[in-house]
């Protein structure tokens, strides 16, 4: 077993945003509308929490490997990311529970320029 995370990137656009606001039911206007956003004092559109949610799921899911679970995942937003972003998910191994083998991972996001942390999180899964 490896201490590192696989690293997991993504570059969402404004279609992204969008296809994925529809299918969380995210309609909240500061996704898409770059005039409401800057109405809200944002510089444009920002990425949903959810999303970078599902990016540290992803790579939990990456270490864990194809036959592991990943049991949970938490984080908290730290710096907005916007449409055309690079964002980095990378983590490490912090602790193995030897009576359960549930692995905990330290994950951060950033983005790619100028290496803004946009989320400090961690993941709990398991290797079967």
């Amino acid at each position: 077993m490896t201490d590192h995370v696989p690293a997991v990137e993504l570059a969402p656009d404004e279609v992204t945003l969008l296809r994925f606001g529809a299918v969380t039911r995210n309609t909240h206007r500061i996704h898409y509308d770059t005039a409401f956003a800057r109405s809200e004092g944002l510089d444009g559109p920002v990425v949903m929490a959810q999303l970078h949610g599902c990016l540290f799921h992803r790579a939990a899911a990456a270490f864990a490997g194809e036959k592991g679970r990943v049991l949970s995942v938490a984080w908290q937003n730290r710096a907005p990311a916007h449409p055309g972003d690079r964002l980095r998910v990378t983590g490490t191994v912090r602790e193995v529970d030897p009576a359960t083998g549930e692995i905990t991972l330290d994950l951060v996001e950033h983005r790619e320029d100028p290496g803004i942390l946009c989320c400090r999180g961690h993941a709990v899964v398991v290797l079967v």
